[in-house]
Protein backbone atom coordinates (compact mmCIF):
# COMPACT_ATOMS: atom_id res chain seq x y z
CA UNK A 1 0.00 0.00 0.00
CA UNK A 2 1.28 3.31 -0.49
CA UNK A 3 -0.16 6.85 -0.06
CA UNK A 4 -0.50 10.39 -1.39
CA UNK A 5 3.23 11.21 0.07
CA UNK A 6 5.02 8.11 -0.62
CA UNK A 7 8.84 8.96 -1.53
CA UNK A 8 8.55 11.56 1.20
CA UNK A 9 11.20 10.67 3.83
CA UNK A 10 10.91 12.59 7.38
CA UNK A 11 13.18 12.63 9.54
CA UNK A 12 11.51 13.17 12.81
CA UNK A 13 13.63 14.67 15.81
CA UNK A 14 10.45 15.68 17.78
CA UNK A 15 8.92 14.32 20.73
CA UNK A 16 5.51 14.88 23.45
CA UNK A 17 2.73 15.72 20.62
CA UNK A 18 2.96 18.95 18.66
CA UNK A 19 5.85 17.16 16.48
CA UNK A 20 4.85 13.41 16.89
CA UNK A 21 1.54 14.55 15.81
CA UNK A 22 2.57 16.19 12.87
CA UNK A 23 4.60 13.45 11.67
CA UNK A 24 2.44 10.89 12.72
CA UNK A 25 -0.14 12.88 9.83
CA UNK A 26 2.34 12.77 7.36
CA UNK A 27 2.91 9.00 7.91
CA UNK A 28 -1.05 8.07 7.55
CA UNK A 29 -0.66 10.20 4.51
CA UNK A 30 2.46 7.98 3.18
CA UNK A 31 5.32 9.33 4.51
CA UNK A 32 8.28 7.35 5.64
CA UNK A 33 8.99 8.55 9.45
CA UNK A 34 12.16 7.75 11.04
CA UNK A 35 11.87 9.09 14.78
CA UNK A 36 15.57 9.17 16.68
CA UNK A 37 15.04 8.86 20.04
CA UNK A 38 17.38 8.44 23.00
CA UNK A 39 19.05 5.56 23.47
CA UNK A 40 17.71 3.79 26.77
CA UNK A 41 15.39 6.45 27.38
CA UNK A 42 12.68 7.54 24.17
CA UNK A 43 10.60 9.97 24.08
CA UNK A 44 9.55 11.55 27.14
CA UNK A 45 6.09 10.12 26.68
CA UNK A 46 6.88 6.39 26.78
CA UNK A 47 6.68 7.54 30.51
CA UNK A 48 3.79 9.04 30.67
CA UNK A 49 1.41 6.47 32.21
CA UNK A 50 -0.60 5.38 33.65
CA UNK A 51 -2.51 3.70 31.67
CA UNK A 52 -0.42 1.76 29.66
CA UNK A 53 -1.36 -1.00 26.73
CA UNK A 54 -2.17 -4.17 28.42
CA UNK A 55 -1.47 -7.55 26.65
CA UNK A 56 -3.53 -9.76 25.70
CA UNK A 57 -4.02 -11.75 29.11
CA UNK A 58 -5.11 -8.19 30.49
CA UNK A 59 -1.38 -7.52 32.10
CA UNK A 60 0.23 -3.72 31.74
CA UNK A 61 2.48 -3.42 29.36
CA UNK A 62 5.36 -0.50 29.30
CA UNK A 63 3.63 0.94 26.22
CA UNK A 64 2.24 4.14 27.54
CA UNK A 65 -1.43 5.09 26.12
CA UNK A 66 -0.11 9.10 25.60
CA UNK A 67 3.20 7.38 23.34
CA UNK A 68 0.57 5.67 21.37
CA UNK A 69 -1.80 8.18 20.31
CA UNK A 70 1.04 9.89 18.64
CA UNK A 71 3.43 7.59 17.16
CA UNK A 72 2.42 5.37 14.69
CA UNK A 73 3.56 4.45 11.33
CA UNK A 74 7.47 5.16 12.69
CA UNK A 75 10.46 3.79 12.41
CA UNK A 76 12.24 4.59 16.00
CA UNK A 77 16.25 4.30 15.79
CA UNK A 78 17.48 5.53 18.71
CA UNK A 79 20.84 8.11 18.33
CA UNK A 80 22.79 10.47 21.25
CA UNK A 81 22.26 13.60 19.84
CA UNK A 82 25.50 14.73 22.61
CA UNK A 83 28.15 12.84 20.74
CA UNK A 84 29.98 13.47 17.87
CA UNK A 85 29.51 10.20 16.18
CA UNK A 86 25.43 10.44 16.92
CA UNK A 87 25.41 14.19 14.91
CA UNK A 88 27.45 12.92 12.54
CA UNK A 89 24.81 10.40 12.34
CA UNK A 90 21.81 12.90 12.06
CA UNK A 91 23.80 14.35 8.88
CA UNK A 92 23.72 11.82 7.45
CA UNK A 93 20.08 10.93 7.58
CA UNK A 94 19.10 14.65 6.74
CA UNK A 95 21.04 14.33 3.31
CA UNK A 96 18.85 11.35 2.94
CA UNK A 97 15.24 13.26 3.81
CA UNK A 98 13.04 15.65 2.50
CA UNK A 99 11.97 16.98 5.43
CA UNK A 100 13.19 17.08 8.67
CA UNK A 101 10.46 18.22 12.09
CA UNK A 102 12.23 19.01 15.32
CA UNK A 103 11.30 21.08 18.59
CA UNK A 104 13.89 21.59 21.07
CA UNK A 105 14.11 24.97 22.32
CA UNK A 106 15.20 27.58 19.77
CA UNK A 107 18.85 27.43 18.93
CA UNK A 108 19.15 24.28 20.90
CA UNK A 109 20.09 22.22 17.45
CA UNK A 110 22.48 25.09 16.10
CA UNK A 111 24.80 24.42 19.14
CA UNK A 112 24.90 20.93 18.15
CA UNK A 113 25.90 21.49 14.68
CA UNK A 114 22.46 20.36 13.69
CA UNK A 115 20.56 23.58 12.90
CA UNK A 116 18.97 24.98 9.71
CA UNK A 117 21.74 26.55 8.25
CA UNK A 118 24.35 23.23 9.06
CA UNK A 119 22.14 20.78 7.18
CA UNK A 120 20.73 22.97 4.25
CA UNK A 121 24.22 23.34 3.39
CA UNK A 122 24.29 19.09 2.92
CA UNK A 123 21.17 19.77 1.56
CA UNK A 124 19.41 22.39 0.22
CA UNK A 125 16.07 20.95 -0.71
CA UNK A 126 15.56 20.14 3.06
CA UNK A 127 12.61 21.66 4.63
CA UNK A 128 13.24 22.07 8.10
CA UNK A 129 10.32 22.60 10.31
CA UNK A 130 11.10 24.14 14.10
CA UNK A 131 8.06 23.69 16.27
CA UNK A 132 8.36 25.65 19.32
CA UNK A 133 6.35 27.66 22.28
CA UNK A 134 7.13 31.04 21.07
CA UNK A 135 9.10 30.68 18.09
CA UNK A 136 12.36 31.76 17.05
CA UNK A 137 11.84 35.50 16.91
CA UNK A 138 10.96 37.59 20.22
CA UNK A 139 11.32 38.67 23.73
CA UNK A 140 10.45 35.13 24.35
CA UNK A 141 12.01 33.07 21.76
CA UNK A 142 14.32 30.92 24.45
CA UNK A 143 11.71 30.20 26.89
CA UNK A 144 9.73 26.86 27.14
CA UNK A 145 6.57 26.75 25.85
CA UNK A 146 3.62 23.93 27.22
CA UNK A 147 0.05 23.65 26.44
CA UNK A 148 -1.55 24.45 29.38
CA UNK A 149 0.55 27.90 29.30
CA UNK A 150 -0.06 28.36 25.41
CA UNK A 151 -3.83 28.18 26.23
CA UNK A 152 -3.50 30.82 29.13
CA UNK A 153 -1.19 33.27 27.70
CA UNK A 154 -3.49 32.74 23.82
CA UNK A 155 -6.56 33.90 25.68
CA UNK A 156 -8.20 30.64 24.92
CA UNK A 157 -8.75 29.99 28.63
CA UNK A 158 -10.67 33.32 29.10
CA UNK A 159 -13.16 32.54 26.65
CA UNK A 160 -13.56 28.87 28.04
CA UNK A 161 -15.35 27.99 30.97
CA UNK A 162 -18.42 29.42 33.05
CA UNK A 163 -19.30 32.88 32.56
CA UNK A 164 -18.39 35.01 35.56
CA UNK A 165 -21.64 35.37 38.18
CA UNK A 166 -22.68 32.05 37.62
CA UNK A 167 -22.00 28.76 40.56
CA UNK A 168 -18.63 27.47 39.19
CA UNK A 169 -17.52 30.93 37.15
CA UNK A 170 -13.81 30.87 35.96
CA UNK A 171 -11.62 30.25 32.89
CA UNK A 172 -10.97 26.68 32.16
CA UNK A 173 -8.41 24.18 30.09
CA UNK A 174 -9.70 22.59 27.23
CA UNK A 175 -9.44 19.23 27.55
CA UNK A 176 -7.16 18.02 24.98
CA UNK A 177 -3.81 19.59 24.36
CA UNK A 178 -5.33 22.01 21.69
CA UNK A 179 -2.26 23.97 21.47
CA UNK A 180 -0.51 21.10 20.50
CA UNK A 181 -2.57 19.89 17.94
CA UNK A 182 -3.39 22.79 15.94
CA UNK A 183 0.26 23.42 15.93
CA UNK A 184 0.63 20.06 14.41
CA UNK A 185 -1.83 20.23 11.92
CA UNK A 186 -0.83 23.41 11.14
CA UNK A 187 3.18 22.52 10.95
CA UNK A 188 1.74 19.32 8.35
CA UNK A 189 0.00 22.18 5.91
CA UNK A 190 3.38 24.06 6.14
CA UNK A 191 5.34 21.48 5.44
CA UNK A 192 3.45 20.44 2.55
CA UNK A 193 2.95 24.10 0.80
CA UNK A 194 7.17 24.10 1.22
CA UNK A 195 7.24 20.48 -0.51
CA UNK A 196 5.74 21.96 -3.63
CA UNK A 197 7.70 25.22 -3.63
CA UNK A 198 10.94 23.04 -3.79
CA UNK A 199 8.88 21.23 -6.36
CA UNK A 200 9.32 24.59 -8.48
CA UNK A 201 12.45 25.69 -7.16
CA UNK A 202 14.31 22.90 -6.01
CA UNK A 203 14.99 25.01 -2.72
CA UNK A 204 14.14 24.14 0.93
CA UNK A 205 13.15 25.71 3.83
CA UNK A 206 12.84 26.83 7.19
CA UNK A 207 9.59 26.79 8.79
CA UNK A 208 9.22 28.52 11.91
CA UNK A 209 5.74 27.37 13.82
CA UNK A 210 5.23 28.89 17.27
CA UNK A 211 2.21 27.23 19.79
CA UNK A 212 1.49 30.42 20.69
CA UNK A 213 0.93 31.76 17.39
CA UNK A 214 -1.12 29.28 16.48
CA UNK A 215 -3.74 29.93 19.18
CA UNK A 216 -3.92 32.74 18.46
CA UNK A 217 -4.66 32.32 15.62
CA UNK A 218 -7.03 29.97 16.69
CA UNK A 219 -9.04 32.49 18.24
CA UNK A 220 -10.92 33.47 14.31
CA UNK A 221 -14.10 34.74 15.19
CA UNK A 222 -14.23 35.50 18.82
CA UNK A 223 -10.77 37.82 17.69
CA UNK A 224 -13.03 39.66 15.22
CA UNK A 225 -15.92 39.97 17.46
CA UNK A 226 -13.04 41.85 20.21
CA UNK A 227 -11.46 43.41 16.53
CA UNK A 228 -15.20 44.90 15.55
CA UNK A 229 -16.51 45.91 18.75
CA UNK A 230 -13.86 47.07 20.81
CA UNK A 231 -15.46 45.11 23.76
CA UNK A 232 -13.43 42.03 25.09
CA UNK A 233 -15.29 38.28 24.86
CA UNK A 234 -15.47 36.65 27.96
CA UNK A 235 -16.75 33.21 28.62
CA UNK A 236 -20.29 31.89 27.99
CA UNK A 237 -19.68 28.65 29.50
CA UNK A 238 -22.75 26.31 27.59
CA UNK A 239 -23.79 29.05 25.04
CA UNK A 240 -22.59 30.58 21.85
CA UNK A 241 -21.51 34.43 21.75
CA UNK A 242 -23.10 35.09 18.81
CA UNK A 243 -26.05 32.49 17.93
CA UNK A 244 -29.11 31.70 19.98
CA UNK A 245 -30.74 28.97 20.70
CA UNK A 246 -27.06 27.31 20.20
CA UNK A 247 -26.96 25.44 23.80
CA UNK A 248 -27.57 22.20 25.92
CA UNK A 249 -31.32 22.00 27.12
CA UNK A 250 -32.35 19.58 29.74
CA UNK A 251 -34.61 16.78 28.85
CA UNK A 252 -36.18 14.52 30.87
CA UNK A 253 -33.35 11.60 30.94
CA UNK A 254 -30.36 14.30 30.20
CA UNK A 255 -29.28 16.50 27.77
CA UNK A 256 -29.39 17.74 24.14
CA UNK A 257 -27.31 19.83 21.99
CA UNK A 258 -29.87 22.05 19.84
CA UNK A 259 -28.12 24.50 17.80
CA UNK A 260 -29.85 26.44 15.57
CA UNK A 261 -27.80 28.23 12.58
CA UNK A 262 -30.35 30.93 10.87
CA UNK A 263 -33.95 31.93 11.24
CA UNK A 264 -35.54 28.85 9.33
CA UNK A 265 -34.05 26.90 11.15
CA UNK A 266 -35.38 28.54 14.57
CA UNK A 267 -38.99 28.26 12.69
CA UNK A 268 -38.99 24.93 12.20
CA UNK A 269 -37.83 24.12 15.92
CA UNK A 270 -40.90 26.16 17.62
CA UNK A 271 -43.27 24.33 15.39
CA UNK A 272 -41.61 20.94 16.28
CA UNK A 273 -41.35 22.04 20.34
CA UNK A 274 -45.50 22.81 19.37
CA UNK A 275 -44.39 26.79 20.35
CA UNK A 276 -44.48 28.27 16.84
CA UNK A 277 -45.93 32.05 18.81
CA UNK A 278 -42.42 32.04 19.82
CA UNK A 279 -41.10 32.46 16.31
CA UNK A 280 -43.43 35.29 15.65
CA UNK A 281 -42.55 37.04 18.80
CA UNK A 282 -40.43 40.33 17.98
CA UNK A 283 -37.90 39.46 20.50
CA UNK A 284 -37.11 36.09 18.68
CA UNK A 285 -37.99 36.34 15.18
CA UNK A 286 -34.33 37.18 13.76
CA UNK A 287 -30.76 36.07 15.28
CA UNK A 288 -29.57 39.30 16.51
CA UNK A 289 -32.86 39.55 18.25
CA UNK A 290 -32.75 36.09 19.88
CA UNK A 291 -29.25 36.83 20.77
CA UNK A 292 -30.27 40.25 22.57
CA UNK A 293 -32.71 38.63 24.28
CA UNK A 294 -31.24 34.74 24.94
CA UNK A 295 -32.31 34.63 28.70
CA UNK A 296 -35.87 35.00 28.22
CA UNK A 297 -35.65 32.85 25.18
CA UNK A 298 -33.82 29.94 26.80
CA UNK A 299 -36.07 29.80 29.74
CA UNK A 300 -39.06 29.33 27.64
CA UNK A 301 -37.54 26.39 25.71
CA UNK A 302 -36.10 24.75 28.57
CA UNK A 303 -39.79 24.82 30.11
CA UNK A 304 -40.76 22.55 26.77
CA UNK A 305 -37.89 20.35 26.34
CA UNK A 306 -37.86 19.19 29.87
CA UNK A 307 -40.85 17.04 28.71
CA UNK A 308 -39.84 14.59 26.36
CA UNK A 309 -36.68 12.25 26.65
CA UNK A 310 -33.21 13.17 24.73
CA UNK A 311 -34.25 10.33 22.24
CA UNK A 312 -37.69 11.79 21.43
CA UNK A 313 -36.72 15.18 21.01
CA UNK A 314 -33.22 13.92 18.61
CA UNK A 315 -35.67 12.06 16.30
CA UNK A 316 -38.31 14.82 16.56
CA UNK A 317 -35.78 17.98 15.50
CA UNK A 318 -33.20 15.69 13.59
CA UNK A 319 -36.59 14.86 11.24
CA UNK A 320 -37.04 18.89 10.52
CA UNK A 321 -33.64 19.76 9.68
CA UNK A 322 -33.08 20.92 13.38
CA UNK A 323 -29.64 20.28 14.31
CA UNK A 324 -29.46 18.25 17.74
CA UNK A 325 -27.70 15.61 19.32
CA UNK A 326 -26.06 14.16 22.40
CA UNK A 327 -23.33 14.74 24.68
CA UNK A 328 -21.39 11.73 24.75
CA UNK A 329 -18.23 10.58 26.89
CA UNK A 330 -15.61 8.88 24.84
CA UNK A 331 -17.17 5.35 25.20
CA UNK A 332 -20.12 6.14 23.78
CA UNK A 333 -18.47 8.01 21.01
CA UNK A 334 -17.03 4.99 19.71
CA UNK A 335 -20.00 2.66 20.14
CA UNK A 336 -21.74 5.41 17.90
CA UNK A 337 -23.14 3.93 14.37
CA UNK A 338 -21.99 7.15 12.44
CA UNK A 339 -18.19 7.10 14.23
CA UNK A 340 -17.94 3.36 13.31
CA UNK A 341 -19.68 3.88 9.88
CA UNK A 342 -17.07 6.37 9.40
CA UNK A 343 -13.84 3.80 10.60
CA UNK A 344 -12.46 6.14 13.34
CA UNK A 345 -11.28 3.47 15.49
CA UNK A 346 -8.16 1.31 13.95
CA UNK A 347 -5.81 -1.68 15.05
CA UNK A 348 -2.35 -2.24 13.98
CA UNK A 349 -0.46 -5.48 14.75
CA UNK A 350 2.50 -5.09 17.65
CA UNK A 351 5.32 -7.28 17.93
CA UNK A 352 4.67 -7.95 21.68
CA UNK A 353 1.47 -7.37 22.65
CA UNK A 354 -1.04 -8.36 19.69
CA UNK A 355 -2.98 -5.16 17.95
CA UNK A 356 -2.71 -1.65 19.28
CA UNK A 357 -5.78 0.26 18.94
CA UNK A 358 -5.75 4.23 17.73
CA UNK A 359 -7.92 7.14 16.17
CA UNK A 360 -8.07 6.87 12.56
CA UNK A 361 -6.85 9.83 10.03
CA UNK A 362 -10.26 12.15 10.15
CA UNK A 363 -9.31 12.73 5.85
CA UNK A 364 -10.82 10.22 3.53
CA UNK A 365 -9.73 10.48 -0.11
CA UNK A 366 -11.26 8.82 -3.14
CA UNK A 367 -8.22 7.89 -5.03
CA UNK A 368 -5.34 7.64 -2.52
CA UNK A 369 -5.61 5.34 0.67
CA UNK A 370 -4.85 6.23 4.20
CA UNK A 371 -1.62 3.98 4.98
CA UNK A 372 -1.81 2.48 8.07
CA UNK A 373 1.46 0.35 7.76
CA UNK A 374 3.14 0.16 10.97
CA UNK A 375 1.96 -0.04 14.81
CA UNK A 376 3.87 2.76 16.92
CA UNK A 377 7.04 1.22 17.70
CA UNK A 378 9.31 -0.32 20.11
CA UNK A 379 12.35 2.34 21.31
CA UNK A 380 14.99 1.50 18.64
CA UNK A 381 13.22 -1.32 16.92
CA UNK A 382 14.59 -0.03 13.62
CA UNK A 383 17.87 1.28 14.22
CA UNK A 384 19.58 -1.44 12.50
CA UNK A 385 17.44 -2.01 9.32
CA UNK A 386 17.80 2.05 9.00
CA UNK A 387 21.22 2.45 8.98
CA UNK A 388 21.74 -0.57 7.36
CA UNK A 389 19.57 1.08 4.52
CA UNK A 390 19.69 4.33 4.19
CA UNK A 391 23.22 4.69 5.29
CA UNK A 392 24.88 1.41 4.31
CA UNK A 393 26.37 0.85 7.54
CA UNK A 394 27.61 -2.85 7.77
CA UNK A 395 26.76 -4.96 11.29
CA UNK A 396 29.96 -4.65 12.60
CA UNK A 397 29.88 -0.82 12.33
CA UNK A 398 26.22 -0.02 13.99
CA UNK A 399 27.92 -2.69 16.42
CA UNK A 400 30.96 -0.43 17.42
CA UNK A 401 28.44 2.15 17.64
CA UNK A 402 26.34 0.89 19.90
CA UNK A 403 29.54 -0.07 22.17
CA UNK A 404 30.34 3.15 21.79
CA UNK A 405 26.45 4.27 23.60
CA UNK A 406 25.86 6.37 20.20
CA UNK A 407 22.96 3.73 19.66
Amino acid sequence: MSGPLSGIRVLDLSRVMAGPWCTQILADLGAEVIKIERPGVGDDTRHWGPPWLKDAQGKATKQSAYYLSANRGKHSVTVDLGSPDGQALIKELAAECDVLVENFKTGGLAKKGLGYADLASINPGLVYCSITGFGQTGPMANDAGYDYLIQAQSGLMSITGVADGQPGAGPQRVGMAVADLTTGMNAVVAILAAIHHRSKTGEGQHIDMALLDVQVSWLANQALNYFCSGEVPGRTGEYHPNLAPYQPFPTQDGQVIIAVGNDGQFQRLCDALGCPELAEDARFATNPQRVQHRPELVGKLCEITRTRTSREWMDRLIGVHVPCGPIQNIAEVFEDPQVQARHMKVELEHPQVGKVPGIANPIKFSKTRQVYRKAPPLLGEDTDAVLQRLLAKSPEEIAALRARGVL
